[in-house]
């Protein structure tokens, strides 16, 4: 009998999805046991990107399920990294007023890199790209990175990649947190062009509502339960564009086409099997992470297939398109957009160019039903339900416009003109929509540069002395 050791031991979720077929039993076969610890071990440490409610409300649901994979925070400056090395180095969830304490993090600096226009740019203001240089900073690991999540917001997810691209392999797997659509885009164009060298990716849609304690730092409250949606991007280095599963779209079939839902062949093609045989498997740094983050019960995680994973995020896409920039308009809550006859008709000016696009996009040609469920009448009524259902809520772009932080409208509104664009779609209405937006906020930032900070005497001194607010150097002033 084969002697077992502790090393040899691996955790439930790094088992492989699938077996395949074996041969025959012999007296010198293994069994089953020996199978699975002859898989590759892979490295169960799993970095976390953007520290923030959903950061924090991600690591925390991985240390809270049974046997925890080891895990990393990264934290984008000094000052964040050196307030949790003065902490106790715990992170704590409030759920119905109860609070959850999870320990055991381990803690890395990410500095993001400066980009200008679209170009990240070295510490000697020289473009990386002419150099190639990689630069790692003072206190940076250059250690391998297997399983990356990324929870910062859409705009600063290139600053945030660039920090540790030198880290990640093409064995690495990398999930993508943010609203909005055409980051995984952006990510190949300018981080990761050589799809040789390129992670595999996966995609998530959180649905969960989180805002920050007043309580104290690194407290998360868990003010909406909700679901994350999970899909695993295939990889250009594992398909080809003659696959007969993966058909290349087109926007007008000829008419010798074959039909659209065609029957099945009698010999499927080995080389090329569906997504449904047994014989997929994934890697297994997407397996661990994958069935990681499934084994947590308060994510509520759960896997979809690509196809059905961009129509939930188109969805969810034409939601935030219509809610999000009207707040942000607005400066009112989720609620205000209802009962309002103008804002309605607003709304479908809009819808009805989000519509056309999505309909015409050529990767859901075919798939069935695309177009009564991006009809523009299904679409306001999704609308409606959500923003009723959040009424008192405060839109993510909103609370982003009040404190003059870069939103992010274009990877939403945005994104539909420029696909639009593609497609030979003038989007007119969300493309005022995107330029209002990107102008309140400049119009905030502004007040807030312009604004002169309170002053009030410090309570138990003189007089003369002034407490000065706003982050402001206090300036004892002399008696006249």
């Amino acid at each position: 009998m084969t002697s077992w050791k502790k090393e040899d031991s691996v955790a439930i979720e790094d088992m492989p999805l699938d077996v395949k077929d074996e041969p025959a039993a012999s007296s010198t076969s293994r069994n089953t046991a020996d199978f699975y610890r002859a898989k590759p071990v892979v490295d169960r440490r799993i970095h976390i990107m953007g520290i923030g409610n959903v950061g924090s409300f991600i690591a925390h649901a991985l240390r809270g399920i049974p046997n925890p994979p080891p895990v990393t925070l990264l934290f984008p400056r000094w000052e964040r990294l050196k307030e949790w090395n003065d902490s106790p180095k715990k992170l704590t969830l409030i759920t119905d007023g109860d609070a959850e304490v999870q320990e055991g993090y381990d803690a890395e600096l990410a500095i993001p890199r400066i980009r200008y226009h679209g170009k990240e740019v070295g510490l000697d203001a020289s473009s990386t790209e002419t150099t190639g240089d990689v630069t790692i900073l003072e206190g940076e690991s250059a250690e391998p990175i297997s399983s990356l999540i990324i929870c910062s917001k859409a705009p600063y997810v290139l600053q945030g990649l660039s920090s540790v691209k030198h880290r990640l392999h093409k064995d690495s797997v990398v999930l993508f947190l943010q609203n909005g659509m055409g980051i995984v885009e952006e990510v190949n164009r300018e981080i990761f062009p050589d799809p040789a060298t390129r992670p595999h990716y996966m995609l998530g849609i959180n649905s969960h509502g989180m805002h920050t304690s007043p309580d104290g730092k690194f407290t998360t409250v868990h003010a909406g339960f909700g679901t994350i949606s999970l899909g695993i991007l295939p990889h250009e280095r594992d398909r080809k564009p003659d696959s007969p599963y993966m058909p290349k779209p087109k926007f007008t079939a000829p008419k010798d086409s074959p039909p659209l839902y065609p029957d099945p062949p009698d010999e499927l093609n080995p080389e090329y099997p569906p997504p449904s045989s047994a014989k997929f498997s994934f890697t297994p740094n997407q397996r661990h992470l994958l069935r990681t983050l499934l084994r947590s019960p308060v994510l509520s995680a759960t896997s979809f297939s690509p196809p059905d994973l961009l129509q939930m995020q188109l969805d969810k896409l034409a939601v935030n398109c219509i809610i999000n920039p009207l707040t942000v308009l607005l400066d009112a809550r989720n609620g205000a957009i209802l009962n309002n006859y103008a804002l309605t008709r607003t709304m479908r000016l809009l819808l009805s160019e989000i519509s056309l696009v999505i309909r015409s996009l050529p990767e859901l040609q075919y798939i069935p039903n695309v177009q009564q469920r991006f009809d523009p009448g299904r679409l306001e009524t999704v609308v409606v339900a959500v923003a009723n259902l959040t009424r008192d809520n405060v839109s993510s772009m909103l609370a982003d416009t009040r404190k003059g932080m870069q939103t992010e409208i274009d990877y939403i509104n945005g994104w539909v003109v420029k696909r639009g664009e593609e497609l030979g779609i003038h989007c007119a209405m969300n493309y005022m929509i995107v330029q209002l937006v990107k102008g309140k906020r400049m119009v905030v930032q502004h007040e807030m540069d312009d604004s002169v900070p309170l002053v009030k005497p410090k309570q138990g001194r003189a007089d003369t002395e002034l407490d000065v607010r706003e982050g402001v150097v206090e300036a004892p002033k002399e008696k006249l």
